[in-house]
C-alpha cells in the first residue's frame, strides 16, 4: 500500500511540474503525427474585445446569383475568406454570413491585425493567374524581361492572349526559398493536366519570356531556358517574404463566388481588452483567494485538498485553452469563471458527503467510498445538465432558431471546457490525492 501511494504521489507531481513548465511562457511544440511533422504554437489567445484588432464588413453583390444558389454560394464565399484569414494568421477569426431584408453582408473579426488595408487587399481581391505569351521588339529576351520587372528601359512589350493554363491547374502555392540567394520564392505545385500544358508551353517558348500575370498585373516574366516537364514551377522575383506569402494566398484562395463591397472598417484599439483583463484578473484572484479561505477554515483538510485540486485544475484549463487553442474573449473569461464555481461545487459536495458519514461513526476507509459515490451521482447530474446548455449555446449545428453570435458561443466554449475538466478534477484527482494524503485505500 505504501508502494502505491507513494507512485501515486509520484505520477502526480511529475503531471503538475510538467503542467506548470508548460505554462511558464509562450513556446512552439514540434512532434510527428503518422509521418508528418507538426508545429504547435503553444500561448494564449485573446478575442477581438481583448487584443484589439480589425472589423470589416463586405456587401455581397448577389444579383447576378439565383435563389436556389444563393445560400450556397454565401458559405462558399465564407469558407474562401476563413481560408484566406488564416493565411493571415489570425487565431480562430469571425466570419459571419449577415440578412439584411434582401442584402448579405460578411462580417469579419480579426483578432492581433492592425493593418486593415493589408486584410482588405487579402480578402476581399478576386485572384486569378494566367500565362502568357509575350513577343518582344528587342533583341535580347533578358533585357525585356528585366526592363518589365523593374520598370525602365525602351523594350517594347506585347502580350499575346492567354494561354490555356490558369489557376485551376494548380494544385497548391507554396512559399519556398532560392537555395543560391535565400530570396523567397513562390512554388507552384501542378495537377497532372496543368504539368502537361506547362510542358507543351515552355516547348514553344524556349528562349523566350513568359509572362505570369495575377488578374491584369503582371507579377512576374521569367525566361525559359529549356522545357519542364516536372510536376512543379517557381515564381521569382523582388519578393519579401510578406509579399511571397501574400501571392500564394491569393493563387491558392482562387476566385470569390460573389463580388464584396467593402461597407465598413474599424480599428478596434486593445487599450479596453488590457484593462478588462486587469480588472478579471483581481476580480478572479479575489475570488479564489476568498473561496480559499473559506474552504480551509470550513473543511480543515479537505478545504486543503480542494485548493490543491482547484489549482490543478486552473492548469489543465488553462493548457487546455493554448493547446485547441481557445481564443480567450469577455465572454469566454465569464464562462470559465462560472465552471471554477462548479469546480469548486464539486469539492464542497464531496467534502460533505465524507463528513456526514464520519458523523454517523464509520471507518474512514467506508465513510470516504460511501461518501464519495454518494457525491459523485449529484456531481454528475450537475455538470452533464450544464454541459447539455453549453453544447445547446454552442449549437454545433447551426440550427437557425439558436443564436450565432460568437460572444455566446465564446461562453459556451469555455464553460463546457471547464465543466469537463471539473468532472475530471473532481472525480478523479480530488480522489487521488484524498487516497494519497490521507490513506483512504
Amino acid at each position: 500500500m505504501k508502494i502505491s501511494r507513494l507512485l501515486k504521489f509520484i505520477v502526480v507531481s511529475f503531471i503538475i511540474i510538467f503542467l506548470i513548465w508548460l505554462n511558464l511562457k509562450p513556446r512552439t511544440l514540434s512532434f510527428n503525427l503518422f509521418g508528418k511533422k507538426i508545429n504547435k504554437e503553444f500561448k494564449m489567445f485573446y478575442g477581438l474585445d481583448l487584443q484589439g484588432g480589425t472589423e470589416l464588413i463586405f456587401e455581397a453583390d448577389t444579383s447576378n446569383i439565383t435563389q436556389e444558389d444563393k445560400k450556397s454560394a454565401l458559405e462558399a464565399s465564407k469558407s474562401i475568406i476563413e481560408q484566406r484569414i488564416n493565411y493571415l494568421g489570425v487565431a480562430e477569426p469571425s466570419v459571419v454570413v449577415v440578412k439584411s431584408q434582401n442584402s448579405y453582408r460578411i462580417q469579419t473579426a480579426l483578432p492581433g491585425i492592425t493593418d486593415p488595408k493589408r486584410a482588405v487587399e487579402l480578402i476581399g481581391n478576386t485572384a486569378q493567374l494566367s500565362f502568357r505569351e509575350v513577343q518582344i521588339s528587342t533583341p535580347s529576351a533578358q533585357t525585356a524581361s528585366e526592363s518589365a520587372q523593374t520598370a525602365t528601359g525602351s523594350a517594347e512589350l506585347t502580350f499575346s492572349n492567354p494561354t490555356d493554363l490558369t489557376g485551376k491547374d494548380i494544385k497548391k502555392a507554396q512559399v519556398q526559398f532560392d537555395p543560391q540567394t535565400g530570396k523567397p520564392i513562390v512554388e507552384l505545385i501542378f495537377t497532372e493536366e496543368g504539368s502537361k500544358k506547362f510542358e507543351k508551353i515552355t516547348e514553344k517558348n524556349v528562349g523566350k519570356p513568359l509572362a505570369i500575370f495575377i488578374d491584369e498585373f503582371l507579377l512576374s516574366m521569367p525566361i525559359v531556358q529549356q522545357k519542364i516537364s516536372g510536376p512543379s514551377a517557381v515564381i521569382s522575383g523582388n519578393f519579401n517574404l510578406e509579399t511571397a506569402k501574400d501571392l500564394a494566398l491569393k493563387i491558392n484562395s482562387g476566385a470569390l463566388p460573389v463580388s464584396l463591397k467593402l461597407v465598413k472598417q474599424q480599428k478596434i484599439p486593445p487599450t479596453l481588452g488590457k484593462e478588462e483583463i486587469q480588472k478579471s484578473m483581481i476580480a478572479g484572484s479575489i475570488g479564489l483567494l476568498s473561496v480559499a479561505l473559506f474552504m480551509l477554515i470550513i473543511y480543515g483538510r479537505f478545504g486543503v485538498v480542494a485548493i490543491i485540486s482547484l489549482i490543478l485544475y486552473g492548469i489543465i484549463s488553462i493548457t487546455i485553452f493554448k493547446l485547441i487553442p481557445v481564443v480567450l474573449t469577455l465572454s469566454g473569461l465569464a464562462g470559465f469563471i462560472l465552471s471554477i464555481g462548479m469546480a469548486v461545487d464539486s469539492n464542497i459536495l464531496i467534502s460533505e458527503r465524507i463528513k456526514e458519514e464520519l458523523r454517523k461513526g464509520k471507518d474512514p476507509k467506508i465513510a470516504f467510498n460511501l461518501g464519495f459515490g454518494r457525491a459523485l451521482d449529484t456531481i454528475k447530474d450537475a455538470n452533464f445538465t450544464t454541459l447539455a446548455v453549453a453544447l445547446l449555446l454552442f449549437n454545433p449545428l447551426n440550427w437557425e432558431f439558436l443564436p450565432q453570435f460568437g460572444l455566446i458561443k465564446g461562453f459556451a466554449l469555455t464553460l463546457g471546457i471547464g465543466v469537463v475538466i471539473s468532472l475530471f478534477t473532481g472525480v478523479f484527482i480530488t480522489k487521488r490525492i484524498l487516497q494519497i494524503l490521507f490513506k483512504y485505500d
